[in-house]
């Protein structure tokens, strides 16, 4: 399999050979002549997953997480009729894999195990815009990675960390949290998700909410500068087509998701009855309301928290709730310091909206807190080694 000579080759260099044993990727039916036989043979996979993440200098450096993901194989000890073994397990890094992974070596998936610590160990950015849209043909152009910049009215740009786990939240006054395993899915979550994105209000029935995720650094980006160049008789062992050595985008979108203030409003009025696959509401007893938006061609899920900013000039007294039912009673109580920024929001919201939409007596601003982004993980480990379009700008 992989032999290794004096120096091990560059993550650069791996990820060359990764690409072109990777044809199964994101494909329900595969013609047996485009698998090679190093795809499906666990020695290789486990090899390159030992050079990439334990052996490696990269890793040896210690540039990522130490946290490392291995998947388990099919019906060895998780199926989908049992909840109770989560369909991988976590370790530390340390500098010898097998002894890392210890009894459960025969049980790792090394193929799957690759992939997921290749997107663990990326670096993403969310980007939350709210913004005048522009004509759908623009939009469509955006989507793809083209076109010129968009003209944003409000954005939020935040780091966030890719996760097999999901994480639940509770949105009640304690905001409790509960995590389950998502993989096969891979979840982008964004704790505080309440205070990032309070600000991000849809004062005019023009409004188009946007969300962007973007991948820029990491794993799945290593520097050519790494290669060995003198390093000959790796290079031949691996296999290794230097034509093929070429460097990708720095940065791509993997998820592109917009929505206008209508199709937010009416799902946040009347439930999923008109919306189909786009868009979703679950209520939640009363409390937040959480939208759920696909991404395009149904790829991916977006889970935002909705809520209604109330016009603070026709509240009689008690503390400020952006919370309300859709029968107009108010819904708990927050913390003074947090009911006075929250009334300078709503204040702001209600005076942008009157300036924009006076003549919409039914305008409601619509206050969204994006709480995370679900992707499966074929997907992006597609995107992450040969998606060449650009990314979306805005």
């Amino acid at each position: 399999m992989l032999q290794i000579g004096e120096e091990t080759p560059s993550r650069f260099e791996l990820l060359s050979v990764v690409r072109k044993h990777s044809n199964l990727l994101g494909k329900t039916t595969v013609d047996q002549q485009d698998v090679s036989d190093l795809e499906t043979n666990g020695k290789f996979w486990h090899d390159v997953f030992d050079l990439y993440f334990v052996r490696g200098k990269e890793s040896r450096g210690r540039q990522d997480d130490d946290l490392i993901f291995f998947v388990r194989k099919w019906g060895h000890g998780f199926n989908d009729s049992d909840d109770s073994v989560a369909p991988y397990f976590v370790r530390r890094w340390a500098p010898e894999l097998d002894r890392l992974v210890g009894d459960s070596l025969s049980v790792v998936d090394w193929r799957r195990s690759f992939y997921l610590n290749m997107i663990a160990h990326t670096s993403y950015s969310l980007h939350v815009v709210s913004l005048f849209p522009p004509r759908h043909d623009v939009l469509k152009n955006h989507q793809v990675g083209q076109g010129t910049p968009l003209s944003a009215i409000y954005k939020v740009v935040k780091t966030v960390y890719a996760s097999p786990s999901r994480v639940n939240f509770h949105l009640d006054s304690k905001k409790e949290v509960e995590t389950t395993p998502a993989y096969p899915d891979i979840c982008f979550a964004i704790d505080d998700f309440d205070s990032t994105f309070d600000a991000v209000v849809l004062t005019d029935t023009d409004h188009c909410y946007c969300v962007l995720l973007n991948a820029l650094d990491g794993a799945a980006f290593p520097s050519e500068r790494g290669t060995n160049d003198n390093s000959s008789s790796n290079k031949s062992l691996l296999r290794v087509d230097t034509n093929s050595l070429k460097t990708k985008n720095s940065k791509l979108t993997l998820f592109s998701g917009f929505v206008s203030y209508q199709m937010v409003r009416d799902a946040y009025d009347a439930g999923s009855s008109g919306f189909g696959s786009l868009l979703s509401i679950g209520h939640s007893s009363g409390k937040k309301d959480r939208l759920y938006m696909k991404g395009p061609g149904g790829r991916g899920e977006v889970e935002v928290v909705v809520s209604g900013v109330v016009d603070q000039s026709k509240q009689d007294s008690g503390p400020f709730s952006p919370i309300v039912s859709k029968k107009g009673f108010r819904l708990g109580s927050i913390v003074r310091k947090a009911a006075s920024v929250a009334s300078v929001a709503a204040k702001n919201a209600y005076a942008a909206a009157a300036a924009t939409s006076s003549s919409d007596e039914g305008m409601i601003p619509l206050k969204c807190c994006l709480m995370s982004i679900t992707l499966p993980w074929e997907h992006i480990a597609y995107d992450l080694l040969f998606k060449g379009s650009p990314p979306v700008n805005l």
